[in-house]
């Protein structure tokens, strides 16, 4: 167990620039009670120290869905999946320019697209980088999750105005192979490096919920220490009906709240950004996300589950005492 004066302790150390150790980071997970709260307090300390009182918030858009030859248990895409979602090809240009429109009017500065499948091909890479180039002229940030895609490709998509690259490790090297086997972690951490090389911002986390220990999810933090990215997207896992992982209970909320926190603790200078999940697993807690550590989240609907619109994510970001 841990108490409240070395959880003091350590955001102390972490406020003053130090790394937490692996084994004073899977303390801060044993906080329970009023113990755990401290945590979240510490977390929120932290927060302002490195980050501030801004919060940033984006919107995607499933660019093209389904049909996608991984293997993935998570997803509802996937090729092992039953869930009954819609499959369709990439977006034309005039269905996705509009919808960017509309998410500049709503406020919202960051807009990324999302495709399913291993990577995208080398026809689709051109048309897509063509909406990039369109979004960039609207006034917003383009990012985009495309796959497994080399330095090549990806300075193609960095030179028609490509912000952020978006690759999640989805978790720690230890429990990949539980989750997916049509590719590695190694391919990820592979493609994370080439987004590097070709001078991209970075957004890459994962998915929390699926089975994982303490010790993969520390792993998981401490790996996304090392490949410095700049934005960190906690999801928590949905067990769709039809997916590989349809049988797992959802994250208890004050576990969920805990890992954002031990995030702040773990990444203190990053971007710790709350997606996929957080209604459904939060629910009357989602309003905490802010005061345990997070400065950042996803608005609007996700690749196949419903989201909150942007004029309930603002107000809870004004609320919170937080500026976009």
């Amino acid at each position: 167990m841990i108490h409240h004066t070395e959880i003091d302790s350590l955001e102390e150390k972490v406020s003053q620039g130090h790394v937490l150790l692996r084994d004073e980071a899977l303390a801060l997970a044993q906080a329970t009670g009023s113990d755990m709260f401290s945590l979240f307090a510490s977390a929120n300390r932290i927060r302002e120290h490195f980050r501030g009182n801004r919060a940033d918030i984006c919107s995607i858009i499933n660019a093209k869905s389904g049909a996608c030859s991984e293997d993935c248990s998570f997803c509802a895409q996937s090729s092992r999946s039953r869930a009954e979602i819609p499959v369709y090809p990439l977006l034309s240009k005039e269905t996705l320019i509009p919808k960017a429109v509309a998410i500049k009017k709503a406020g919202i500065k960051r807009f990324s697209l999302v495709t399913s499948g291993k990577k995208v091909s080398e026809r689709d890479l051109r048309k897509i980088a063509g909406m990039i180039s369109e979004i960039r002229n609207l006034g917003l940030s383009p990012c985009a999750s495309l796959g497994l895609l080399n330095k090549d490709e990806l300075e193609q998509l960095r030179d028609a105005g490509l912000d952020r690259y978006h690759h999640n490790i989805e978790t720690s090297a230890r429990f990949f192979p539980e989750i997916c086997s049509t590719h590695t972690y190694s391919d990820k951490i592979q493609t994370i490096g080439a987004a590097k090389s070709a001078g991209l911002s970075l957004c890459s986390g994962g998915i929390f919920g699926m089975g994982e220990t303490w010790e993969d999810r520390i792993d998981m933090a401490f790996a996304l220490k090392k490949l410095d990215v700049d934005s960190v997207p906690i999801n928590f896992l949905i067990p769709l009906k039809g997916t590989g992982f349809a049988d797992r209970n959802l994250l208890h909320p004050l576990e969920a709240l805990k890992i954002i926190s031990i995030y702040r603790f773990l990444l203190p200078e990053k971007q710790i950004r709350v997606c996929g999940g957080r209604l459904q697993v939060l629910g009357e807690f989602h309003s905490m996300i802010f005061f345990t550590g997070a400065d950042g989240m996803i608005t609007g609907n996700y690749l196949t589950t419903l989201g909150r619109s942007p004029q309930e994510d603002f107000r809870l970001i004004e609320q919170s005492g937080l500026v976009v």
